[in-house]
């Protein structure tokens, strides 16, 4: 492997440890606020969803961005994701008994350096 692969492959693999990492500590944070975890990387046919999180008759499929700004969370990502997203917890939602008739929401968790996790519920609503 080159010099210039093996660099791509150490920087995918350290990507993909920071984003585990971003999610346990989102869903720590979810949970300090009265969420209840069902899931984490949730392969489903229309996205991945990086957690997914209930509480009270909310649904919420939650979308974890480590980034410097919040602005910059929001922004990336897209908005056929955000459908994608949407979709999934939308099929989740009707094929598990428990959470038939459960409103289904898309949240953003922010984490940027050196600040408290940030959560945004229904995160782009109208959008």
């Amino acid at each position: 492997m080159s010099g210039r692969l093996a660099e791509r492959g150490a920087r995918g693999a350290a990507a993909r440890v920071s984003g585990r990492r971003g999610e346990v500590v989102a869903a720590l944070w979810l949970m300090l606020r009265g969420y209840r975890i069902l899931g984490f990387r949730l392969k489903t046919p229309q996205a991945e969803i990086d957690l997914l999180a209930v509480r009270g008759t909310v649904l919420a499929v939650v979308e974890v961005k480590r980034r410097a700004s919040l602005e910059a969370a929001l922004d990336a990502v897209r908005h056929d994701q955000r459908d994608r997203l949407r979709r999934a917890g939308a099929t989740l939602a009707a094929r598990r008994p428990g959470l038939k008739g459960a409103s289904v929401r898309l949240d953003l968790l922010a984490l940027a350096p050196g600040r408290l996790p940030m959560h945004i519920p229904d995160a782009w609503k109208g959008a």
